[in-house]
């Protein structure tokens, strides 16, 4: 695992180091470790609000966090007749603002999540051993976008659990 986060970091920073400062999306495809986040924005017709949003927030989940969701899951929410309930998970994962680390308190906070089907409230904390969202651990945090920011989280988090 510390591998592959510190792949990420890298592979992160360069983008992040660029003249011009990639969007969320790009961030994430020049990482190569989000290609099922990617993949799952797009079938829920959110990847053009991620690349074009401002001041956002996105916790984004590696392929490993969705490789250890339940058996059929990632296949099922791709379906297009569950094009609602991907979009409600990932909506989940995005925040309508900038969130930095060094904005947090060092407690849990609640901190509104975008809407897509009603308002959501993710539950964050900072502490001496990291920042958690929910029950996902930040991998890396403050990768600056464009358009917002990008932490690594380790499991996808899911608006029903």
């Amino acid at each position: 695992m510390r591998k592959t986060t510190l792949g990420i970091a890298v592979a992160l920073g360069l983008m992040t180091g660029s003249a011009q400062a990639a969007n969320i999306v790009e961030v994430a495809q020049g990482a190569g470790t989000f290609n099922t986040l990617i993949a799952a924005a797009k079938a829920a017709g959110l990847d053009g609000a991620l690349a074009t949003g401002e001041n956002l927030t996105v916790f984004a989940p590696t392929d490993e966090a969705f490789a250890a969701l339940p058996a059929g899951t990632v296949e099922d929410l791709l379906k297009p007749e569950n094009k609602d309930k991907l979009a409600a998970v990932l909506s989940y994962h995005v925040l309508p603002r900038k969130l930095m680390s060094n904005q947090l308190p060092g407690r849990t906070i609640h901190v509104r999540t975008i809407k897509a089907s009603g308002d959501r409230l993710l539950a964050v904390s900072k502490s001496s051993s990291g920042v958690t969202v929910d029950q996902a651990n930040v991998v890396t945090a403050d990768i600056a976008a464009s358009n917002g920011v990008v932490h690594v989280i380790d499991k996808v988090m899911l608006p029903d659990s």
